[in-house]
């Protein structure tokens, strides 16, 4: 039960701090769709999608209204497509879920995805082919493609072809800066349950449908730690354990009242500090806050990994359900603090790097020469999923090469997507490297049976 003064606290979070439920994501199963001719799978998923969601977006928006809480997105995500693409065209059937996603209202639907991380099947191979087609050509739907995980290991050749579609789904966008890679993501030991995009998708263990809530306040931690400047290091963990309690409290609050009023099962919360480009809005306002003079100096990885393991302890107590990434995001074009930094060129791809050791995902939203050989974006997905892999914790990469573009450039995408500058690569060739292909295998310590 809440006191007065915590729901005071609530409503300055809300009303001072840009505290808000950055989305409610419905997971729909589609496995049901499976039977039946071939011809008719693209109008059994449509019809499945749009009558289990379609008071999703009602919902959300009363929910709203109601507890004066912002619900900036309302969200789907989908089992992942390419366990229904056998015998179909994984275009069209990209084209059926954008359909069924605007047919409903809702921002994004993720799930056009393919689970790889020890080998592809004939299906997997031709959905991950049809990613730059599709998503050049839909508006809202999202993709993922796993690549690897601490049993499995890295599948070396779904890094490469990986490489290959982000060049292509690049090019296709080229008059958008490249926007279709914003839309896809790669993953190491890819959740189940994850409600944020672009790499969402409602995993073969879930149930036919559940809601699974993501929360966002990094304005709020930033103006709790304003109050404890100068305090050592166990203080700041107290302070972000103590807010990541409360903001999940509201997330909880959320999850359950939609469950309640759509008869869906509560899944998780994922307590993710999700930045925006809006000022306060920021994870790398908290880091400086915490005493750097900007984020991406020496310092920053050892901060990053108490405001990540302090929102976690801090969430855990407050639901017995918290899941998806859960921790701290550092997308560069969605934190305008991150911007900042990298036009200083304090935060280079390599300190992003060490820095996804310890944060919830990985690359985020990072814009890249658009001439980098698609080898190299091969291999920045490799590194990423080995530390995924080694560190037995989900890693990303969501990359941008932008097209015609270099080194003192920036993409434009605007609204949370925010915008990126250019950030250098190496441009020493791993060519040899990722030609080997093959399967990197799985640490000893997978070993646990």
């Amino acid at each position: 039960m809440l006191n007065a003064s915590e729901i005071l606290q609530t409503l300055r979070m809300i009303d001072q701090n840009k505290l808000d439920v950055r989305t409610i994501t419905m997971g729909i199963s589609l496995l049901e769709c499976v039977p039946g001719p071939v011809e008719g799978l693209y109008d059994r998923v449509y019809d499945r999608i749009v009558r289990q969601a379609e008071q999703l977006v009602p919902t959300g928006e009363q929910i709203e209204r109601e507890f004066g809480i912002p619900i900036v997105n309302k969200r789907i995500s989908v089992t992942p497509a390419a366990l229904l693409c056998a015998g179909a065209d994984p275009v069209r059937l990209g084209r059926a879920l954008d359909r069924a996603a605007k047919a409903v209202g809702v921002n994004f639907l993720g799930g056009f995805s393919a689970l790889v991380h020890k080998a592809m099947t004939r299906a997997d191979e031709a959905l991950i082919r049809a990613i730059p087609e599709t998503l050049a050509t839909t508006d809202v739907v999202c993709s993922s493609v796993n690549v690897g995980t601490t049993k499995a290991g890295i599948n070396m050749d779904a890094v490469r072809l990986m490489g290959e579609v982000i060049k292509e789904a690049a090019a296709r966008t080229a008059d958008q800066d490249g926007f279709a890679c914003a839309k896809l993501v790669v993953f190491a030991n890819a959740v189940e349950d994850n409600p944020f995009m672009a790499g969402a998708f409602h995993g073969v263990g879930e149930g036919d449908a559940a809601i699974n809530v993501g929360v966002s306040g990094p304005g709020v931690v930033k103006a709790a730690l304003e109050e404890c400047r100068g305090e050592p290091f166990d203080v700041v963990a107290e302070t972000i354990k103590r807010t990541a309690f409360k903001i999940t409290r509201v997330g909880q609050l959320v999850a359950q009242e939609a469950s309640r009023r759509l008869g869906v099962p509560f899944g998780i919360v994922d307590l993710s500090l999700a930045p925006t480009p809006t000022m306060g809005d920021s994870v790398a306002h908290i880091l400086e806050e915490m005493g750097l003079e900007v984020t991406g100096t020496h310092g920053t990885t050892a901060a990053l990994a108490l405001l990540n393991d302090a929102v976690k302890k801090g969430g855990v107590m407050a639901s017995s359900h918290v899941g998806g990434l859960s921790g701290a995001f550092i997308p560069v074009s969605e934190d305008i603090g991150m911007i900042q930094a990298a036009n200083r060129g304090t935060l280079t791809l390599d300190k992003l790097e060490a820095m996804t050791c310890v944060c919830s995902v990985g690359l985020d939203m990072i814009a890249i020469p658009g001439d980098t050989p698609a080898e190299t974006i091969s291999a920045i997905i490799a590194d990423e999923a080995a530390i995924g892999m080694i560190n037995q914790k989900t890693t990303a990469v969501r990359i941008i090469p932008a097209p015609g573009k270099t080194v003192g450039d920036s993409v434009v995408f605007g609204g949370l997507l925010g915008e990126a500058p250019i950030i250098p690569v190496h441009r020493e060739s791993s060519r040899d490297f990722i030609a080997r292909g093959g399967r990197i295998p799985a640490p000893i310590h997978s070993l646990r049976n």
